[in-house]
């Protein structure tokens, strides 16, 4: 069956288009009476307004763009929802993408959402982007462009954020105020900003304490999974006895580790201390219960569409777009998993 138009509306009741269109609108230059008629009809007939004339007249499209680098992790599902929440009240539609990590895909991903008439894209990077050509176009068109978690410094966009550098410190000053001396580090990839920001602050607490620096200590997680965790806990036993500590990127390779050194029979805290980092929903279910560093992915994505939704008002009012850096507060939810301070 066809879309029932505005034309046909108008037709049955014998009147223009335009009094139909303001009917609609409950524009006050149209009488209740005419309104009442219009709008009886239209839900009669099941009128749906056609979304791309919507478009081409307002110059929106009420749709905006997300890519993450995966949906399943209970931080980035934190963050979408966190997103839909404030869109779904101003209007929004959302659309979700995955870029698996690849920055070849992500690149494509923005061509699409570009493509589509998207009126902001909202990002966290990909690991392996290294080059950011293709958020600078989304610059270029007079898009607004919102970075979360996994940024650029160098792209002249807003950004919602965390001190991963000042957590990561957190977290090793930890490890270090309950006994530890021998600390290892398990990384993410050696790219991203946030994977390069927690170690400095690893590092850095070490240093700080006067416990020497031992970079055969730091193992890279490039996929950053349950199964590297495991088969980097094994590598450590092996390889450095006196382990007393491990500071971990993120909770599902500390419950991989966890999961190894326990199977190993180490006892956990009382041998070795494990502190992990985002609090992921497992991290209070397993045995010990996991330490970790609280990253707030709900406010973390609240905050990056209000931005967005900032940006998209003054862009549309013609007024000067306002960047800014929001950095989130997180915390040290002790768990288990390490030594209480004495």
């Amino acid at each position: 069956m066809e879309p029932v138009t505005l034309k046909q509306i108008a037709e049955t009741l014998g009147i223009s288009i335009t009094t139909v269109s303001k009917a609609l609108k409950d524009y006050p230059d149209v009488s209740k009476k005419t309104k009442a008629l219009v709008k009886d009809l239209a839900q009669t007939l099941n009128y749906k307004p056609n979304a791309f004339a919507v478009n081409l007249r307002t110059r929106e499209s009420k749709t905006i763009g997300l890519i993450i680098p995966e949906i399943v992790h209970h931080f980035f599902s934190s963050v979408i929802k966190g997103i839909i929440s404030q869109a779904e009240k101003k209007g929004y539609l959302v659309i979700i993408l995955q870029s698996n990590e690849s920055y070849k895909l992500e690149k494509k991903q923005i061509e699409l959402l570009l493509s589509k008439q998207v009126d902001g894209i909202l990002i966290s990077l990909a690991n392996a982007t290294a080059d950011f050509n293709h958020l600078n176009d989304i610059i270029a068109q007079e898009k607004p462009l919102v970075m979360f978690d996994k940024i650029a410094k160098i792209v002249n966009c807003s950004k919602v954020i965390i001190d991963d550098r000042k957590a990561a410190y957190n977290a090793t000053q930890h490890l270090i105020d309950t006994g530890c001396k021998r600390i290892a580090h398990f990384r993410g990839p050696l790219l991203p900003q946030n994977s390069i920001d927690r170690f400095l602050g690893y590092k850095k607490a070490l240093i700080d304490n006067n416990i020497f620096y031992d970079p055969s200590l730091v193992y890279i997680c490039n996929d950053m999974t349950f199964q590297e965790g495991e088969k980097f806990a094994k590598q450590l036993l092996i390889e450095h006895k006196d382990i007393d500590g491990i500071f971990i990127n993120t909770d599902l390779v500390a419950i991989g580790a966890i999961k190894e050194l326990n199977k190993s029979g180490i006892k956990i805290p009382e041998e070795i201390s494990v502190v992990g980092f985002s609090n992921w929903f497992m991290s209070s279910a397993i045995t010990p219960s996991l330490t970790t560093i609280d990253q707030p992915g709900f406010e973390m994505g609240k905050m990056a569409f209000k931005q967005l939704y900032k940006e998209l008002k003054a862009i549309k009012k013609g007024k000067e777009v306002k960047l800014k850096t929001i950095e989130l507060e997180t915390a040290l939810v002790k768990r288990n998993s390490t030594k209480t301070i004495i």
